[in-house]
């Protein structure tokens, strides 16, 4: 029991990490094609800036459940996933170091320098973790030692290419709905097109998605068992859906909650296809670490859990004051502040 809430919360995590994140990244794989004056540029540094450092605390989170409740699945991902992880890491750390940097030379080649590895420290990391949760869905390469019999190319698969492809769009989508609220006049008119542009193409990926996890993975097999975890794929439908209606209302709060929906959805549709599976064996069924096979002692979990059910809601309320603190859109004024971007 204890280990089927873990395995509930621990997709929990990661659907929340996207939702909270999303937008950011979804913000920086834009820079180039939406802030093309010096100030659009900044409101889109300013829109993320005082979010993005606080929504990687749901992926610190997300990672630390999966090693302090699953060590045996945390082994054995960050062994077979080493290289892409790698990669997120450190596109992670030159997001975070061109938030800072950006601003403090007066030069347009130097602000030109740190836009593009801006874009490509938000792009990349969106790409990477479509690419890990499709192979994740997919089944690695791995033994009954946990031995990874695989590289980096062998990840980028069709089905792991589509993976990247469509959560880049999510969250150019989630991050072009957050820039809408984020901003005024022209930017945000530009913003509100790239939300209804992005949104017939995330529904086209969604469709394509779908039939490349039915020949792909075998995440439908947990849907036919279960019919009731269909709700999930409808749900997440129903908050795509909600994102067209409330983005032609002009209801842009709205518009994000239920793209947010729409996220929760995806993640928890292929998560609970995998139960209890968490890291699927393609080459003996034998290897694959479930829920059961990969937990830590019943006490642990007990402990970890009395925790969570503390922390997770000082957390939320603490992120929740934050956003109501700088929900207000960014304006030109705003970035005569000291401490704007």
């Amino acid at each position: 029991m204890l280990e089927t809430v873990w395995f509930v919360l621990w997709a929990l995590l990661w659907a929340v990490y996207f939702v909270a994140d999303g937008f950011d990244l979804g913000i920086g794989a834009m820079l180039p094609f939406v802030g093309k004056t010096e100030e659009e540029r900044r409101i889109m540094y300013n829109a993320a800036g005082p979010f993005w450092d606080g929504n990687e605390v749901w992926l610190i989170s997300a990672g630390g459940v999966t090693f302090a409740a699953f060590p045996k699945a945390y082994a054995v991902m960050f062994s077979a996933l080493y290289a892409p992880l790698l990669l997120l890491l450190f596109a992670l750390i030159f997001r975070a170091v061109s938030f800072e940097f950006r601003g403090k030379v007066q030069s347009d080649a130097w602000r030109s320098l740190w836009d593009t590895v801006h874009f490509l420290a938000n792009l990349v990391p969106a790409l990477l973790l479509g690419v890990a949760f499709a192979n994740l869905f997919k089944g690695i390469p791995v033994d009954v030692q946990g031995v990874y019999h695989g590289n980096l190319l062998g990840l980028l698969n069709p089905y792991g290419l589509a993976g990247g492809v469509f959560f880049i769009c999510m969250f150019v989508l989630h991050g072009a709905i957050w820039l809408a609220i984020k901003s005024t006049g022209n930017l945000q008119t530009k913003a509100l097109a790239t939300a209804l542009f992005c949104w017939p193409v995330m529904l086209i990926l969604l469709v394509v998605f779908l039939v490349l996890t039915a020949l792909y993975t075998k995440l439908f097999d947990n849907y036919i068992a279960m019919p009731l975890l269909l709700a999930l794929p409808v749900l997440a439908l129903v908050g795509l859906l909600g994102v067209r209606v409330m983005l032609k209302a002009g209801r842009l709060w709205l518009a994000l909650a239920s793209n947010a929906l729409f996220i929760v959805g995806v993640t928890f549709f292929g998560v609970m296809g995998m139960f209890p599976g968490m890291i699927i064996s393609s080459l003996d069924k034998a290897a694959t670490i479930t829920a059961f096979n990969g937990a830590s002692s019943p006490l642990t979990l007990k402990i970890m859990l009395g925790v969570a059910l503390v922390m997770v809601p000082i957390v939320l309320v603490y992120q929740g004051w934050m956003y109501y603190l700088f929900s207000k859109p960014v304006t030109a004024a705003d970035l005569k502040d000291d401490h704007a971007y």
